[in-house]
């Protein structure tokens, strides 16, 4: 006997465990599949943050909202697509200066992978990633003021 897992609204899949089909279904949604990667990715060393400011921002808002969910697609910094048994994922993340962007690529490739596939038994078989954006020490993201206050470039 096989054991039930439902990925996603309606989808099925095997997993070989004996004697569970009879016990019910596991529903794990996309947001949880989102949130297991995104915890991935700032975890790796090298990421400063993950998602844009524009996406942050929504998703503040839209998770304050009455009747939204706090992990709202629109807003997240994490996306994935859940099939049968595969999961596919993109991420934009901002990087701390002075990191190999190829090898921050590989480790956070790995880490994605190891734990969405440790909880919930998918099979990652993409992870796109663009990185918007670097973090320089000390800019402590200013860079939103565009300068005003201070002394112009050009004269």
């Amino acid at each position: 006997m096989a054991d039930t897992k439902t990925l996603n609204a309606g989808t099925t899949t095997d997993r070989g465990l004996e004697g569970s089909r009879d016990r019910g279904r596991t529903t794990i949604s996309d947001n949880v599949v989102a949130a297991i990667a995104g915890i991935a990715i700032r975890e790796t060393e090298g990421v400063h943050s993950t998602g844009r400011a524009a996406s942050k921002a929504l998703g503040a808002v839209t998770g304050r909202m009455p009747g939204s969910a706090s992990s709202s697609a629109a807003g997240r910094a994490v996306k994935v697509e859940v099939g049968e048994k595969q999961a596919a994922i993109d991420v934009d993340v901002k990087v701390e200066y002075g990191t190999p962007i190829h090898e921050l690529a590989d480790r956070i490739r790995a880490n994605v992978t190891d734990a969405v596939e440790a909880m919930t038994g998918l099979e990652v078989v993409e992870i796109n990633i663009v990185v918007f954006d670097v973090h320089i020490p000390g800019d402590d993201d200013d860079d939103d003021s565009d300068d005003q206050g201070g002394s112009p470039r050009v004269r």
